[in-house]
């Protein structure tokens, strides 16, 4: 930097640098107290605050003391540096070795210095509880407590009349679902809420009632047992992700306003077990579950996710299949070990679907996905395909697994798909490549189709990994 620039910054008024310096870590901007007399205790003064003190690459790796000493003087330093100044963001990042007495009085000063935004990712072993003033501050619209194996929180008295964005990863409500009550109830205003890695080992049913509430987010762990009640009061939420056991009962499911929507649903192993394919296709399958009204209450959704165990659960959770008139984007996750038994119904009941996503071709060859695919030579069988209303069709992750067989299996799905979809406009395959004859090839053998049942479709083959891509034109009168 040369003379004149240098002038030019420290022309600059102290409240624009501090603006500039925020966008800095605080470890960072503390570099530019070399700078000068000026610049010694400027960076203090930043209205937002992020102190991480994680090792980035082996996060497992303890601090030595001298480090945990280092850390935790900068903190009180900066802290004692501020004063009374107003903390806008406060971010703290820091594991093994900091104790409860020294990171308390952190959390305190800001929520005294009127925190808007309060990010904690924080060891269990470190803060076992949370205080409690944290969930009663006039002034905090952004609130973030995690990681995995996060803290405990016993709510008293939730006030937190500003908060718009809540994000819990991990953290144990002591008083189960009454404490989620409880919490939401504290948070007249909020419009985002992502509870993550939710554990059902200490209670066994959920409840979400919100009339603001415009994102929800739902991440349940992976547990033994099913919750026994799931509920969702939220018909203001546009954007829903749902993971979890399958629940016995979803006593209310309002989802009025939903847009978006990604859900994973998944039975147990008991229900797997119980669960049992059979090899006669007229006799009816075993349900061991009811996804049914669930899926009625996001059945208004107009682009939504579905993960490859929630195609197995709908086929031995859902007897039927609610029509969703207003979907027009669906995206399926397949996997190698697990059937599309539920797909030929699911997209019997989409009659306005344009894009269909596939995230992955290949899949266990079962009876009861024949009218989507070829897994048991089934090709002159009726095929909901040839009714579908689908102008866009994306194929993702297509020569994964690089073995032959395999995209073999693939590219005879994709020429399925050609010759059954009528109303085709544009397919575009993602091939996981870095070979450009590779793309090349696929092309070539898709544009030796013999029959297609739309002949304006254009087709694309894509890598990631190269910066060229091969368009072929829509396919040739035959």
């Amino acid at each position: 930097m040369d003379d004149c620039s240098k002038d030019v910054i420290n022309c600059l008024p102290d409240n624009l640098l501090c603006q500039i310096l925020s966008n800095l870590s605080t470890k960072e901007a503390a570099l530019t107290s070399l700078l000068s007399k000026r610049w010694r205790y400027l960076f203090a003064l930043v209205p937002n605050l992020d102190f991480d003190v994680l090792p980035s690459l082996h996060p497992e790796i303890a601090m030595q003391d001298q480090d945990q000493t280092s850390f935790i003087d900068f903190v009180d330093r900066v802290l004692k540096l501020r004063g009374n100044d107003h903390i806008n963001k406060f971010s703290l990042k820091c594991g093994h070795g900091i104790e409860d007495e020294d990171v308390f009085p952190w959390i305190l000063n800001a929520l005294r210095h009127g925190v808007s935004d309060l990010s904690l990712h924080v060891s269990p072993s470190l803060v076992y509880w949370l205080p409690s003033k944290v969930f009663a501050s006039k002034t905090l619209v952004r609130l973030k407590i995690g990681p995995k194996d996060g803290p405990r929180v016993k709510l008293r008295n939730v006030c937190l009349p500003k908060l718009k964005t809540l994000n819990l990863d991990s953290v144990v409500f002591e008083e189960g679902k009454i404490g989620l009550a409880k919490l939401l109830s504290g948070c007249p205003v909020l419009e985002e809420l992502a509870l993550l890695n939710l554990a059902w080992d200490r209670w066994d049913s959920c409840s979400v009632s919100s009339k603001l509430l415009k994102r929800l987010t739902l991440c349940c762990a992976h547990y033994k047992k099913n919750p026994k009640s799931v509920s969702f009061d939220t018909p203001n939420v546009v954007y829903f992700e749902y993971s979890d056991n399958i629940a016995h009962k979803y006593p209310k499911v309002n989802f009025d306003s939903l847009v978006e929507a990604s859900i994973d649903i998944r039975m147990t192993n008991d229900q797997k077990a119980n669960a049992r394919y059979v090899s006669d296709v007229d006799e009816e399958t075993v349900m061991v579950g009811n996804a049914t009204d669930l899926l009625m209450g996001i059945c208004n959704v107009k682009t939504l996710y579905l993960s490859y165990d929630t195609l197995e659960t709908l086929h031995f959770c859902c007897q039927v299949i609610p029509v969703f008139n207003n979907l027009t984007h669906l995206t399926i996750e397949s996997h190698p070990e697990l059937g599309w038994e539920s797909l030929p119904n699911l997209l019997k009941s989409c009659p306005n679907l344009e894009t269909l996503v596939f995230q992955g071709l290949l899949h266990k060859a079962t009876y009861r996905c024949g009218d989507v695919c070829l897994c048991q030579g089934l090709e002159n069988s009726p095929s909901c395909l040839s009714s579908s209303p689908v102008k866009f069709l994306k194929i993702l992750k297509f020569g994964e697994t690089n073995v032959d067989d395999d995209m073999e299996i693939e590219m005879e799905q994709i020429k399925n798909f050609l010759e059954k979809m009528p109303n085709l406009e544009q397919l575009m395959i993602y091939y996981n490549t870095s070979i450009e004859n590779d793309l090349v090839e696929v092309s070539s053998q898709l544009q030796m189709v013999p029959a297609v049942a739309s002949l304006k479709c254009k087709i694309q083959v894509i890598s990631d990994n190269l910066s060229s891509c091969h368009p072929l034109c829509p396919f040739p009168c035959q």
